[in-house]
């Protein structure tokens, strides 16, 4: 069935959202295998649940057929749009990437509250966060082959992913999205594919150049204005950036059409006929091969901070928590004086570990943690506040620990 059609009326309810809505560089991620290659897998494809943010969420998982723990996968997540469901992305083939990625891909839909992805408090990238913890503990993951997707509001939460988890990430293609579900901080470069319609009449393609110009801007993208198709031509052109840094291609589709996730050059009809996005987006993803990973450096012992007392302070606080995992957010603030740069650091009591982080750069020697910032949040002025989050492991009893702060 086609995704346009399961749409239904969502393209008035999202007008209205819209309307009602105030329109450093890091290196892609070294090539690493997750804690379930080589497991026994007790996730199957299907319908799912899983507890995030102290609500039950739900989300379909496709695990590819004759799947091989001891190979790495990609990890996509697909997005639905306003008042569409994870079935409706299922159905319809994960806008057309469980044909185009031949079983090379672990696929998961998750379900937005509401049928939307507003995103409020952040309790949809803490889905994001739980459920990408959750497959790579159990699946065997590539963890710099990660990418998001989504059509409409689904295009505007793979925009706050891309904003928000460009360590996490490796790429996200946006269609016919804007700027609805927040992007924070959106100053770290991911690799970017937009895709809009020229005269679309739910949310303008000026909405969509303007979320794109945000990765053009990261990326170190020379500035252009992309050729777009003529009204009436029923084509499109896709181009892509130059100058852009290596490794974080930027590329822009513009096609001469409306709202709709499967547009189809030389007609308006989408019955029969297919839609090149989705090859178009696989072969953007596929470009971006994973690294080879380098020997780790040796841990250094955290040291007991010798600035004075109150330069700065760090709290701890668990966002959510499930079997064998959780997620925490530590929020840095200055003290009388502005900052250069910081670092925190803690001790972990019941044998917790970290998996990933974003927004800080974290040091493990053994249970002792230590977190300098990035080159893009050390800069403080007195009293101001940033964040930086992970994902970690437990096995059991997972109390908050004592943290230390000190400039860097």
């Amino acid at each position: 069935m086609s995704l346009q059609k399961l749409a239904g009326g969502a393209m008035a309810a999202l007008l209205a959202a819209a309307a009602a809505i105030a329109v450093v560089t890091a290196a892609p991620a070294e090539a690493a295998v997750t804690a379930g290659c080589g497991k026994a897998p007790t996730l199957t494809s299907g319908t799912r649940t899983i507890s995030s943010g102290g609500q039950n969420r739900s989300y379909i998982l496709r695990v590819p057929d004759n799947y091989d723990r001891t190979k790495p996968y990609k990890l996509i997540f697909a997005f639905h749009w306003l008042n569409g469901t994870a079935g409706n992305v299922a159905a319809g083939g994960y806008y057309g990437l469980q044909g185009q990625s031949n079983n090379s891909a672990i696929l998961v839909a998750p379900q937005g509250i509401d049928n939307g992805w507003a995103n409020t408090g952040n309790r949809d990238l803490t889905l994001v966060d739980n459920l990408v913890s959750l497959i790579e503990g159990d699946l065997c993951v590539d963890t710099t082959q990660l990418f998001a997707l989504g059509w409409s509001y689904g295009g505007s939460m793979s925009y706050a992913v891309a904003c928000a988890r460009p360590a996490v990430f490796r790429a996200v293609a946006v269609l016919s999205g804007a700027n609805l579900s927040g992007c924070s901080p959106g100053t770290q470069p991911v690799a970017y594919f937009g895709i809009h319609g020229t005269h679309d009449s739910v949310l303008n393609i000026s909405l969509g150049r303007s979320i794109r110009d945000t990765f053009v801007r990261n990326n170190g993208c020379t500035a252009q204005n992309p050729p777009e198709p003529a009204r009436g031509s029923l084509t499109h052109i896709t181009t892509a950036y130059a100058g852009c840094r290596a490794g974080y291609p930027v590329q822009w589709a513009a096609f001469d059409g409306d709202h709709t996730p499967e547009p189809v050059d030389g007609t308006t009809s989408t019955s029969g006929a297919l839609t090149w996005v989705g090859g178009e987006v696989w072969r953007f993803f596929s470009q971006l091969g994973s690294t080879t990973p380098t020997t780790p450096t040796t841990p250094t012992t955290p040291t007991t901070p010798t600035t004075p007392t109150g330069a700065c302070t760090a709290t701890y606080r668990i966002t959510g928590q499930w079997q064998g995992g959780f997620q925490a957010e530590v929020t840095v603030t200055a003290g009388a004086a502005a900052l250069t740069g910081w670092r925190v650091g803690w001790t972990f009591g019941n044998g917790q570990t970290i998996t990933q982080a974003w927004g800080g750069r974290v040091t493990s020697n053994g249970s002792a943690q230590t977190v300098v910032n990035e080159t893009w949040n050390g800069s403080l002025a007195a009293g101001a506040s940033t964040t930086f989050g992970f994902l970690g492991t437990t096995s059991g009893a997972n109390s908050v620990p004592t943290t230390t702060c000190a400039p860097a």
